[in-house]
């Protein structure tokens, strides 16, 4: 298959244009980037923090938990706006968040400028998080919708990785987070300005892509949704795909609204609605984002040094985005389904090996916490393989699932719901953490984790569909 044609996929005789696709995939999982970005930045700047603003555990937590505040309501917002402004429109917006929210908060001279900051980097956070798997998801075929939908999982990490990487070169630059760098300004606040760049990056680029088919049918420019089609998929398949669209919105043509999320039959939620937000949910409640937002405080609290503490994170980060890449070789041959169940049973295991390793911490004459015997070994094992299970399945399924499993009448409005429930759990997760690591500490916090990661086996069991190689035109609900 060449770049400039494409052959059939999967058996299917549609001749795609897999240039094109790359390029518009490529462009739009920077958002995927910014995402991880912005969201791992705060780890191992949590030292200039406390120095800068004079902050306790809990100022440390509503620092930290600020852009999850900013997250909720962007993917709510953004759910919604994408039926108004389009796919592209919203993740433009989300870009120039981005680049606000990174100059602000390097230059924050107070703990609410920072705050402040940190909730519209949130903004574009939520927005890019469920609009760009739903773009990626409406511009590519079915047969290999999942592995190119998990690149954003896989940018995610990447981001998150840069973020980790970004922080330890600067630390070690500066000779700490909190030592002078360029200007004789502390490490941590170019930790942030850094973001930037990427930032710019990301809104120029929008610039080269096209809106969404599906979005142009359901505002009436069918001729502009035809031309994009054709250049996807041939004059043929954008015919047939144009009527499928039309055919798959409302019988009344009316524009989508959250009221589409009732059932007009039982006058219930419909129960894809309710799928959609336990996989949201579940995969927040299992505890992910504790690695990924204090996971140098972490690992310090069981007596690793600050250099070995972000060192542990890259190692983190680098085993996340080999674990996407097997989602992506793996994700539309075994599909959704069997990988989730997979993941939420090996992250209830490994869970529980981390609660148990914590539970044996000690402490020394000095006030130092280690973990005594092989027990700093087996906690670190078992917490980069939950990692692995995590980014195998839940991390990438998730957002593939939410961009798909919805119905085209619904999808915007689905997914502002589902988001928004996905940013209440990160929030309650994050937020809670430094609190519950000092009572009722680390391994009863972890156990409760791992619980959460077991039930969530049964709800994928009882509650979830499989999406594998159907089209988005098919989805019911």
């Amino acid at each position: 298959m060449t770049a400039a044609q494409s052959g059939p996929i999967s058996g299917s005789d549609t001749r795609i244009n897999m240039a094109f696709i790359v390029a518009i995939v490529a462009v739009a999982t920077i958002g995927g980037f910014m995402f991880g970005y912005d969201s791992g930045v705060i780890n191992g700047t949590q030292k200039g923090l406390e120095a800068a603003f004079d902050l306790g555990k809990l100022g440390i937590g509503f620092n930290v938990g600020a852009i999850l505040v900013g997250s909720s309501i962007g993917a709510f917002a953004a759910g919604r706006m994408a039926d108004v402004i389009g796919r592209r429109g919203v993740m433009m917006l989300s870009a120039v968040l981005f680049f606000v929210s990174a100059l602000v908060a390097g230059a924050a001279g107070s703990s609410a400028v920072f705050i402040i900051a940190r909730i519209v980097g949130g903004l574009g956070v939520g927005a890019a998080s469920v609009i760009s798997p739903v773009y990626i998801s409406e511009v590519t075929p079915a047969a290999i919708r999942g592995r190119l939908s998990s690149v954003q999982q896989v940018m995610i990490i990447t981001g998150l990785t840069g973020a980790f990487v970004a922080n330890f070169v600067l630390a070690r630059f500066a000779g700490g987070s909190t030592e002078a760098l360029w200007l004789d300004l502390p490490a941590w606040r170019w930790m942030f300005w850094l973001q930037s760049i990427p930032a710019a990056i990301y809104f120029f680029a929008l610039l080269i892509i096209p809106e969404s088919p599906r979005y142009l049918v359901v505002k009436g420019q069918e001729q502009r949704a035809h031309a994009v089609l054709t250049k996807l998929f041939g004059t043929a398949e954008a015919d047939r795909k144009v009527a499928e669209i039309r055919a798959s919105l409302a019988a009344d043509h009316h524009k989508p609204k959250l009221s589409d999320l009732i059932d007009k039959a039982s006058g219930r939620v419909r129960p894809i609605v309710w799928a959609g937000i336990g996989l949201a949910v579940f995969q927040q409640l299992v505890g992910i984002n504790v690695v990924f937002y204090y996971g140098a405080t972490l690992w310090e609290a069981v007596g690793f040094s600050e250099d070995y503490a972000l060192q542990t994170n890259i190692l983190s980060g680098v085993l996340s985005i080999g674990a996407c890449l097997a989602t992506i070789a793996l994700v539309d041959r075994i599909g959704r389904k069997p990988l989730l169940l997979i993941g939420s049973a090996g992250m209830a295991v490994t869970l529980a090996t981390v609660a148990y390793a914590f539970s044996t911490a000690v402490t020394g004459a000095d006030g130092a916490v280690s973990l005594p015997g092989n027990n700093g070994v087996i906690a670190l094992v078992a917490a980069n393989l939950y990692v692995i299970f995590f980014n195998m399945s839940w991390g990438p399924i998730m957002w593939v699932m939410l961009g798909e499993m919805f119905p085209n009448q619904i999808r915007g409005s689905g997914l502002a719901v589902a988001g928004f429930a996905q940013w209440i759990a990160n929030a309650a997760v994050s937020v809670s953490f430094p609190a519950l690591a000092v009572s009722p500490g680390l391994a009863v916090t972890y156990t409760g984790y791992a619980f959460f990661a077991a039930v969530s086996f049964f709800f994928v069991r009882a509650m979830v569909n499989e999406t594998k190689g159907r089209e988005l035109e098919e989805m019911q609900g």
